[in-house]
């Protein structure tokens, strides 16, 4: 893979540094719409497919956020991007914070939503590796469509039961050797606190309060690490936070851009 074939889109027409959108496992950049639409005008949103995921080719990409985090890179800057704000839910949280290591010169501004700067357990590890192997072995995507119920909250459960579909749709439309590369990718990563505490730019924490995937706890490592750091804790959401309380998300990005911006 060349590096600069992943699929980006314009979600909001604007001028100056760009928000840049990296979507969860195992979706793409749809996640990001609600939240796009809710970005106050003048604000440029720019959502990417990661490797294998929507419209985004796999081709050779290694099984690492490393690579991912080179793709977005070399993507960014083959569209002319300069320097922009980087917004990652989940997976794209990891990849996230591996941009902002190897490429520092793009990163403005860093965004954390409902995700962890630390690496999986063991048991968490094994567990993507048997998901891997699931889906690499039946070529079908069966072994991660229960996703949806373990992203959306309790709250959605009860009032927002039209989300279920609409993410079960999102989920089934991803090929299966993405789901295999993301899984093998996420399993692999290491601890990326570090990272937090050497960013000299303004980092945003959002975390759902019904999180069950990566916790409250999990954010407030996170903010406890960076240097210019906002949390926000989101009521009435989970882990995808995007989708079931879109507004407060927004708020949080449109924030973290000005504070980038104005430095």
């Amino acid at each position: 893979m060349t590096g600069t074939n992943l699929a980006t889109y314009v979600l909001r027409e604007g001028a100056g540094v760009p928000v840049v959108l990296l979507h969860g496992f195992p979706l793409d950049h749809r996640m990001w719409v609600p939240v796009a639409d809710l970005i106050p005008e003048g604000v440029r949103v720019v959502a990417v497919d990661l490797p294998g995921h929507g419209h985004s080719d796999l081709g050779q990409t290694p099984e690492t956020m490393e690579a991912a985090a080179d793709a977005v890179h070399a993507t960014l800057r083959h569209h002319g991007e300069g320097n922009v704000v980087v917004v990652g839910l989940s997976m794209g949280g990891y990849v996230a914070l591996a941009l902002a290591e190897r490429h520092p010169d793009l990163v403005h501004g860093l965004g954390l939503v409902d995700t962890k700067s630390t690496a999986d357990t063991a048991e968490a590890r094994a567990g993507r590796l048997d998901v891997a192997r699931a889906v690499h072995d039946s070529q079908t995507l069966d072994a991660v469509m229960g996703m949806p119920a373990k992203l959306l909250g309790a709250t959605s459960e009860l009032e927002r039961r039209a989300l279920y579909p609409t993410v079960e749709a999102w989920v089934r439309s991803q090929h299966p050797s993405g789901v295999v590369w993301a899984q093998r990718a996420m399993a692999a990563r290491g601890d990326r606190t570090h990272v937090l505490t050497e960013f000299d730019g303004p980092v945003a924490v959002v975390v759902g309060a019904e999180d069950r995937v990566t916790p409250v706890e999990d954010a407030k490592h996170m903010a406890a690490a960076a240097r210019d750091v906002t949390l926000t804790v989101v009521p009435n959401a989970a882990h995808l936070s995007t989708v079931e309380e879109p507004g407060a998300v927004a708020t949080a990005i449109f924030d973290l851009h000005g504070r980038a911006t104005r430095r």
